[in-house]
């Protein structure tokens, strides 16, 4: 396994691009009159048809761009060829919602000489205001014209709301004797919890494997991964992660459980995996990454229930923010979590780049250095460390501290 750049374009076949079409108000720097303004319509295109998998919200209200790609989805039975997606609204709650989704198929349809049904359409942004269409058909032919097999970051770049940093990962490995590709990109900075991770994903591989394995892989390491992310505790209502197989590395189609379906599964996992960390700590005004490893588990669901309470406490990230190790709260949060284990034998750390304090033992707590304790939480990314001492199965959790900057964000993002 090795790290590539690249984004979704890392794999064979895949396009991509990114323009500013007028969704976003224009950005004014005096300083910089010139400077260009932020891209808020992308489009990702493979050369050849895809085997796609997708996962979706668990809100119950979902955005109109949802219910497009699903039905869409449907009826290729999980194949595609593009994807677009634009920013700053997210064409939820509209009367006309489904309307403009799929008036933005038909317009990359048409650009592009493909099927309507072979689009899969995104939105993300402000919840409840009309998206207006006209900037997408003015700007569908720059968009279209634009897209190149290096578009990766002008693509990545459309999809950022609140976010500070573009978020790609991409690997190559080798299956069958071929190398294959994989990479994504993501956005999400608020409005961030678990079930499904509330972001918008979009993973591209040249890999040959059927859209119903493809699922399959995509459905197990969401649980791991982007199902173990929390921000804010809310979750939205345009989430989504599409993944798209080409086939364009040339390996014999993976269409069972064997042992390269196991190795695409790493893969996915190592790019969906720091996809999420990188979500995590680009939080809305989060100055830390926080990262609960639970180890010694009777099961792997009890793992992923305690290590999400952790991350999730508003209480703990609150602590993290004024770097006080309030151990407290890590087994106050241990204790609401639907998992069964005996409490008197869970041991806790706390950990970073500046080392590690014992704040529990058995469930109890034990002395420490306060001044100890503070340098390590001094740190910009902090590991909580529990220990059930009750089994094998282990999970990891991301978010990141609470701060002053995320009301500041939140207090006034719509106007």
């Amino acid at each position: 396994m090795k790290v590539v750049n690249g984004g979704v374009c890392a794999a064979k076949g895949f396009k991509a691009g990114g323009i500013y079409c007028g969704i976003k108000k224009p950005s004014i720097d005096n300083q910089n009159p010139n400077k260009p303004h932020k891209n808020d319509l992308g489009m990702i295109l493979s050369d050849e048809i895809c085997s796609t998998a997708a996962v979706y919200t668990t809100n119950k209200v979902k955005g109109a761009p949802i219910i497009v790609t699903k039905s869409n989805l449907n009826k290729t039975n999980g194949k595609s060829r593009a994807v677009i997606v634009n920013s700053k609204n997210a064409n939820t709650c509209n009367a006309d919602g489904e309307e403009k989704a799929l008036r933005m198929c038909e317009l990359a349809a048409n650009e592009l000489g493909i099927r309507t049904e072979d689009v899969i359409v995104a939105s993300t942004g402000v919840i409840g205001q009309i998206l207006p269409i006209e900037p997408i058909e003015n700007g569908i032919s720059s968009l279209v014209k634009g897209l190149s097999y290096n578009g990766n970051e002008a693509a990545a770049t459309a999809i950022m709301t609140t976010d500070t940093i573009r978020k790609e990962y991409a690997v190559e490995f080798e299956i069958d004797g071929k190398i294959c590709r994989l990479g994504g990109m993501a956005k999400g900075s608020g409005m961030i919890h678990p079930n499904m991770a509330t972001t918008l994903n979009f993973i591209t591989t040249d890999t040959a494997i059927s859209a119903e394995m493809l699922q399959k892989a995509l459905d197990e390491i969401v649980k791991v991964t982007y199902n173990c992310l929390s921000i804010d505790g809310d979750t939205s209502t345009n989430d989504m992660v599409s993944l798209m197989a080409n086939g364009m590395a040339g390996n014999t189609e993976i269409t069972a459980c064997n042992n390269d379906f196991e190795i695409f599964k790493t893969a996915l996992y190592e790019v969906m995996a720091n996809l999420t960390r990188m979500l995590a700590k680009d939080g809305e005004g989060a100055s830390k990454l926080l990262e609960c490893i639970c180890t010694g588990c009777p099961s792997k669901d009890d793992a992923i229930t305690i290590a999400k309470a952790v991350i999730g406490s508003t209480l703990f990230k609150c602590a993290i923010f004024g770097e006080d190790a309030n151990w407290g709260r890590v087994l106050c949060a241990i204790g609401y979590a639907d998992a069964e284990f005996d409490i008197t034998k869970v041991d806790v750390d706390l950990k970073s780049e500046f080392g590690t304090v014992a704040v529990c033992r058995n469930g109890a707590g034990v002395e420490f250095s306060e001044e100890t304790a503070a340098s390590v939480l001094s740190s910009d990314e902090i590991q909580v460390l529990v220990n059930l001492n009750q089994g094998n199965e282990n999970a990891t959790a991301w978010g990141c501290d609470l701060t002053y900057e995320y009301v500041k964000i939140n207090g006034d993002y719509r106007t």
